[in-house]
């Protein structure tokens, strides 16, 4: 399975504490990708939930309503929101040698924006989280931001739009796409063997003709 993430959104973080048991059951290898959830959102042509005000409010309200049910704790809102993820998303797509280590930066990082530990929206607030793990702030940062760091991440995120992706968080299992942590358990079912759209004839929806059209 593939795992697709931008830190910018709350669903994403919850997603992100349910995957540690969401592996322990599936008994899936999942390959970590952070993405620029931005850069969906220009490809597909959408706005994302912040710039929608009605939105904006329910998702805060909903992220927290399926934290009590998945038994977490709050969602704390960061410093601003939306913000500018990018250092982060960078860092995070650097090629670690211990896995571990960078499973807990990307911990980090995700606490931070939603957990009320400061937001990881500067980079000395970023360069700080680093120092607190332990990490070289200084030497993984210039790493980020260096030019063939900036293009894996953009090669990153187009790889998940030619995949289908157009959301965060997604699951990409089997060359099926499961965007929301809502979809984590039908993610299960398809690793399982399980997935009820294999027995549908998508050709019927795929084909349907439009009767009306949406001015833009």
């Amino acid at each position: 399975m593939r795992f697709y993430f931008d830190f910018i959104s709350p669903y994403a973080f919850l997603a992100w504490r349910r995957l540690p048991s969401f592996r322990r059951e599936t008994g899936a290898t999942i390959e970590i990708v952070p993405v620029l959830f931005a850069a969906l959102l220009d490809h597909h042509g959408t706005k994302g939930p912040a710039e929608i005000p009605a939105k904006r409010t329910y998702v805060f309200k909903d992220a927290n309503r399926k934290a009590e049910v998945m038994g977490f704790g709050p969602v704390i809102p960061p410093p601003a929101h939306p913000f500018n993820p990018l250092l982060a998303l960078r860092l995070s797509s650097l090629p670690f040698d211990d896995q571990a280590a960078r499973e807990r930066m990307i911990d980090a990082f995700f606490r931070a924006t939603w957990g009320g530990e400061g937001g990881i929206d500067t980079p000395g607030r970023v360069a700080a989280i680093l120092e607190g793990l332990g990490l070289p702030a200084s030497r993984l940062i210039a790493e980020a931001n260096a030019d063939e760091n900036k293009l894996r991440l953009r090669a990153q995120t187009d790889a998940a739009i030619e995949a289908g992706v157009f959301g965060v968080p997604t699951l990409l299992v089997k060359g099926e796409v499961f965007w929301g942590v809502d979809a984590m358990p039908f993610a299960a079912a398809r690793w399982a063997g399980h997935d009820v759209v294999d027995t549908l004839d998508l050709g019927q929806w795929s084909q349907l003709p439009a009767s009306a059209t949406r001015k833009r």
